[in-house]
């Protein structure tokens, strides 16, 4: 479950820079956690989402359906969800909320995950996961994805390293691919080795 973002096509679920209401991100998100669930899904995905608005309103449909998800945030930086909150404050969200099994980061540059993952750790007890993109920058114009050194890139033996930082679930975002996910799988056993 992308966010409501992703739907106007000009990369605000990397800027968090809407906001239609609560009302209008129920009625998208709402058929669309029915139709998943009807069709069997046992657990939702609830990714890159921008702000705590959207996630507020998308925890809500969680418990009233009594579906079971995780809760990403796409974030900005290493403090920050991609409208400027505070990354602290969007993971409590998460805190006692039934049918959440686990919150997190994903879609952002690796760089930024190891403090983000402290972050979420100080701020629940519930299972983190961390799903970063490539390390590349969404340019929205040109509708692709840009090299940027600054966000360094994915490196699975590193990407492994975030268990010891809390992580429990581990993977990868847009700009990475299956090889990526091998040797992330690789090193995850050589680690328990």
């Amino acid at each position: 479950m992308g966010p409501y973002g992703a739907m106007l096509a000009d990369g605000s679920e990397y800027r968090g820079d809407y906001d239609p209401g609560p009302a209008a991100l129920r009625e998208v998100h709402a058929p669309r956690i029915e139709a998943l669930l009807t069709a069997g899904v046992d657990l939702l995905a609830l990714e890159t989402i921008p702000t705590m608005r959207e996630a507020a309103v998308l925890l809500d449909l969680v418990e009233e359906t009594r579906a079971r998800a995780w809760l990403s945030y796409q974030c900005r930086d290493g403090a920050s969800t991609a409208a400027g909150e505070p990354f602290a404050a969007a993971v409590e969200l998460a805190n006692g909320r039934t049918g959440v099994v686990a919150v997190g980061v994903n879609c952002t540059a690796p760089r930024f995950v190891p403090t983000l993952l402290a972050t979420a750790a100080a701020a629940t007890d519930l299972p983190l996961i961390a799903y970063p993109n490539g390390g590349d920058r969404w340019d929205p114009a040109a509708r692709r994805w840009v090299a940027d050194d600054a966000g360094g890139s994915y490196q699975p033996g590193v990407v492994a390293g975030w268990a010891d930082g809390g992580a429990a679930w581990l993977g990868g975002c847009c700009g990475t691919g299956p090889d990526d996910i091998r040797g992330l799988a690789d090193a995850l056993v050589a680690r328990a080795s």
